[in-house]
């Protein structure tokens, strides 16, 4: 009879022990599990990383072999800021009246998005233009975004393109369709 409960005793010392080894065991399951999935995650960002890299050296490939898909910059003659001078010359829109004037700076800048205009009046930026210099054509492009009050859209053709002076046509589009053409003039500001 003594026996009995030895045996009772050592029965759930063992049954403890198996639910031991088996809470470690899930334990080191979890564990592992954890562990492949964390791989497998930094898997799918190396292979992320390669088609990334793998598209950078089909564009490169591209660019190298098309030469008019190439990056360029404003020539030395037109790159940094001049003064501008607008007179309205054609209108159909309420804001704009023939005859008006307007002065601002248009600063001619590059970088490795292409080339743009930025135009500050006081010092403060007011617009960028994206632009496009072809053939000794300058054109610049500016689309308000579509949340502002004031959605206008600004094109500007420079083909009068000399050492000192650039001059061209700036055509405004409102947003009721009326449109504003104003005759642009573009010096070198004077060197004191």
């Amino acid at each position: 009879m003594k026996k009995i409960p030895l045996i009772l005793f050592l029965a759930c010392l063992l049954i403890s022990c198996e639910n031991k080894k088996e809470l470690e065991l899930q334990k080191r399951e979890k564990a592992l599990n954890l562990r492949e999935e964390k791989i497998a995650g930094k898997e799918s960002d190396y292979q992320l990383l390669v088609s990334f890299r793998d598209s950078i050296y089909a564009l490169k490939d591209t660019v190298t072999n098309n030469p008019s898909l190439v990056v360029k910059e404003w020539p030395d003659a037109i790159k940094g800021i001049w003064n501008s001078k607008m007179l309205c010359r054609e209108s159909n829109c309420s804001q704009y009246v023939i005859g008006d004037q307007r002065n601002e700076s248009w600063q001619f800048l590059s970088d490795s998005t292409g080339i743009y205009t930025n135009v500050l009046n006081n010092k403060k930026l007011t617009r960028v233009f994206t632009a496009k210099y072809i053939e000794d054509k300058i054109m610049l492009e500016f689309k308000g975004d579509s949340i502002s009050k004031n959605n206008v859209k600004m094109n500007v053709v420079l083909d009068d393109i000399k050492a000192n002076v650039i001059k061209g046509t700036q055509t405004i589009t409102g947003q009721d369709n009326c449109s504003a053409r104003f005759s642009v003039e573009l010096t070198l500001p004077q060197k004191k």
